[in-house]
């Protein structure tokens, strides 16, 4: 089965070589240019993964993120940009984006960019079988990616799930900042140590329905998540 790809990009050249090269290499492929049209293809074409330009009319790319992460939390999402600023950056993973590319960039490295990302999502599919766990009044649903609170269902992202579930394997334990930089992301780079932080202050804040719940940080050195 073709692996199904949503391109959204509205500058027609680049729309055009990137589609016919990615067709050629096997993909079946929607091409958006209007970020207007965005949701009601992705209900139609029930893509495995997005690829979005920040820069489109009518709906912005973290926008339009946010909206396809809220509909289809599982499908990564990986940006194109032509900015380069961490802030940009950090609010792109902060939308619900799984991996951006910068502009100008090679079909090489967005092939490789692809697959990667869908290899992580299997993998991931694999582990989450098992990993239901009770949080104080919250109950989490990995391998459907929700956090259920006593108000509300929270949906969450691949990496948002990720970072939860190793704060979470056995609660009230310290766990090492550069431990979940290494085994997310692969390094502790200074962008990577950054996104982090937003996905730490993210998790805090869904947790805030339960005054008994507590994600703390230990300065220099990582992570508690204490149940009380």
């Amino acid at each position: 089965m073709k692996t199904k790809v949503l391109y959204i990009e509205d500058e027609p050249f680049l729309g055009k070589i990137v589609s016919e090269t990615l067709q050629l290499q096997g993909f079946d492929l929607r091409l958006v240019a209007d970020g207007a049209l965005v949701m009601n293809m992705l209900h139609i074409f029930n893509p495995d993964i997005c690829v979005l330009d920040i820069m489109l009319p009518n709906v912005d790319g973290y926008t339009l993120c946010r909206e396809i992460k809220s509909a289809s939390p599982n499908t990564p999402v990986i940006f194109l940009t032509a900015r380069s600023e961490t802030a940009d950056l950090v609010k792109g993973f902060e939308a619900g984006g799984t991996d951006y590319i910068k502009k100008p960039f090679s079909m090489e490295e967005l092939i490789v960019r692809i697959n990667n990302q869908l290899q992580l999502m299997a993998a991931g599919n694999r582990q989450l079988m098992g990993s239901d766990r009770e949080l104080g009044k919250y109950r989490l649903i990995a391998r459907r990616y929700e956090l259920i609170s006593p108000a509300t269902t929270h949906k969450l992202s691949p990496r948002e799930l990720e970072v939860l579930l190793m704060l979470t394997n056995g609660v009230n334990r310290v766990v090492e900042r550069r431990d979940l930089l290494l085994k997310i992301w692969g390094d502790d780079s200074f962008f990577n140590s950054r996104t982090l932080d937003v996905y730490i202050r993210k998790l805090r804040s869904l947790f805030a329905e339960d005054p008994d719940i507590e994600l703390v940080t230990l300065k220099g050195k990582g992570y508690l998540f204490l149940v009380k």
